[in-house]
């Protein structure tokens, strides 16, 4: 059995003290951040920690006053779950703007992709941490380990009605029920919102939002007929999905596909194009979120914009207000997005007879 690797043996390889890679490891004080970082990398490559869970930045920049002094370092704890990777178009540009947040304010950064409650304590000094920015669907049981060590804890695109936190969203029901009635203004009164609302809050709040437009106007809101249940993570299962779902509709097709989140609305779109289904003249489709996938198409996608890199930069403002303001009330903060349109929907005109037909 291979022999566990020790603080020493990380020491010895950088011809440090032992002292200097305990207070790095922590992210206490007093170790420069060249130091700090190096220290890191050893000590994942001598697998004392996860090269693929752990990642450092940090920054040399004057601090705001009022913060403690001894800790420098901010935990970003992202499980590498549902896609939630620095790679992703959408949760890459949030950690951009945490990154920038707290470069902004002298400190540093480290990102945990651990999923386990049970290893969390062995990974990392939780304590030693200024505070915790979760981006993303965290686990109840990880965030109970986290919530013990009674650091300030901002989650961003999640909440946990067990553990009161500061949270940060985007107005995901008022975004759906715009573009879902710019749809009905157009015309379209045969809707199907395609995703699924169990996935995660904000596909839940955006099923809700697609549901309240459907309800103002009277619309029927039969599920079996406006809901495709899919997650969103296998474009290809999406694509088969979607078109079986389409294939049982026969010629009984709605005009329009309101999808949870872009990924979602280019497979609808392929799915669609598969069936010899034309996008917009035949289905309408929208998504959310304007990643990069939205535009990279033809047609590119009617979508709404999240603005990424400043729901990062409004996490790192929300941490900060919490270390100063241990006993201020919870907020719950919503940021304003727009709608995108693009070439994804069409206008239905209405002839004489009260038929609706595609324009």
């Amino acid at each position: 059995m291979k022999k566990k690797v020790t603080m020493q043996q990380i020491a010895d390889y950088l011809g440090v003290s032992k002292f200097v890679v305990s207070k790095a490891l922590s992210g206490k004080g007093g170790v420069s951040p060249s130091t700090q970082e190096r220290v890191f990398e050893v000590a994942a490559q001598l697998g004392y920690i996860s090269k693929k869970k752990v990642h450092t930045n940090q920054f040399q920049i004057d601090r705001p006053e009022g913060l403690n002094s001894e800790k420098q370092t901010v935990l970003i704890l992202m499980p590498n779950v549902r896609y939630q990777t620095k790679e992703s178009t959408y949760w890459g540009k949030i950690v951009d703007g945490i990154t920038v947040g707290l470069k902004k304010a002298g400190l540093g950064i480290v990102i945990l992709t651990e999923n386990s409650a049970e290893n969390f304590s062995k990974i990392i000094n939780i304590k030693a941490f200024l505070g915790v920015i979760g981006v993303g669907y965290i686990s109840t049981s990880l965030l109970l380990e986290v919530n013990q060590f009674g650091i300030p804890i901002i989650l961003v695109d999640h909440e946990d009605h067990l553990i009161p936190t500061d949270t940060l969203f985007i107005n995901n029901i008022d975004s759906t029920l715009s573009i879902t009635n710019h749809l009905i203004g157009l015309g379209h009164q045969s809707l199907c919102f395609v995703g699924n609302n169990e996935y995660s809050r904000s596909f839940y709040d955006r099923w809700l939002g697609f549901r309240t437009a459907l309800e103002n106007l009277n619309i029927e809101t039969d599920k079996k007929d406006q809901f495709i249940t899919i997650s969103g993570t296998d474009n290809a299962e999406d694509m088969n999905q979607i078109a079986a779902w389409l294939s049982k509709k026969g010629k009984a097709l709605p005009t329009a596909l309101v999808c949870a989140n872009d990924a979602i609305a280019r497979s609808a779109v392929k799915a669609c194009e598969n069936m010899n289904i034309k996008v917009p003249k035949e289905i309408s489709v929208t998504g959310f979120d304007n990643t990069i996938d939205s535009y990279a198409d033809s047609p590119t996608i009617t979508t709404v914009n999240v603005p990424k890199e400043d729901i990062g930069i409004r996490a790192v403002e929300m941490l900060l207000r919490r270390v100063k303001q241990v006993t201020a009330p919870y907020e719950k903060i919503m940021l304003v997005s727009s709608i995108i349109y693009r070439d994804s929907i069409n206008t239905l005109k209405t002839e004489s007879r009260g038929n609706t037909v595609k324009s």
